[in-house]
């Protein structure tokens, strides 16, 4: 409870400076949606993943500032579970490449999993028209075996109102020395209105670990996953 108290306080501080220091470039995104599966980094946790979340961006002393908080209710076992993640970041652009530090804490409000936490450090690139970023993920609480991801990703103006989302990004774990799994998704994003935007997707992972030795990834198998994400940006 007390890290989750103080990540709220550090959330409502970082809103509160965006908006005293850079009101008109702060963003707000609401943004809700459905997937068949809740697939997280390449693995099955469960099926009928209803989703919400809000989102805060903007920038101040030449920094670029976010938070945010994610609840997600799935099917697992044959009973309902429920996730809440706290997240915020910040991060600097340097010209020939963009840093960011970021934390994360995954709590589970109606189960006795205890709250896992995580502070990233990533990178992030864009060579011509691919953006490439690098995320290493380092395990305050729990033990994620060093997870570092490596993502790909561009999008296609179809239309004024209509992109094509092309993403794909590979897990690593470094202290098991072995690959996760490969990720790819395609998204067809529609701007049906001015600050509104319906976005249904498709996911494919494809399992490159199945080894006793990653006991998250131990009988992994490839999963294809559809749905549709609801955002409102004011």
């Amino acid at each position: 409870m007390k890290n989750y108290c103080n990540l709220l306080g550090a959330m409502a501080a970082a809103s509160t400076l965006m908006v005293g220091n850079a009101s008109a470039q702060t963003a707000y995104t609401l943004h809700t949606g459905y997937s068949n599966e809740y697939l997280w980094r390449g693995q099955n946790l469960g099926n009928d993943l209803v989703e919400a979340g809000v989102d805060v961006a903007g920038k101040a002393y030449g920094l670029d500032l976010s938070a945010g908080a994610w609840y997600g209710s799935f099917s697992k076992a044959g009973a309902n579970q429920e996730e809440l993640d706290l997240y915020g970041e910040v991060a600097k652009d340097f010209g020939f490449v963009k840093g960011s530090i970021g934390y994360i804490a995954y709590t589970y409000p109606n189960s006795t999993n205890s709250t896992y936490e995580e502070v990233y450090f990533g990178l992030a690139r864009t060579f011509g028209y691919v953006d490439t970023s690098l995320k290493y993920f380092w395990d305050v609480k729990g033990d994620n075996n060093g997870y570092t991801e490596l993502a790909l990703g561009h999008s296609f103006e179809l239309s004024p109102c209509l992109s094509l989302g092309l993403s794909t990004n590979v897990g690593y774990q470094i202290e098991k020395g072995q690959f996760t799994a490969w990720t790819s998704k395609v998204s067809l994003d529609w701007g049906f209105a001015e600050h509104a935007k319906l976005s249904p997707f498709v996911s494919l992972a494809v399992a490159m670990s199945d080894d006793n030795d990653v006991p998250a990834y131990y009988h992994s198998g490839n999963e294809l996953v559809g749905g549709t994400m609801l955002s409102v940006t004011f």
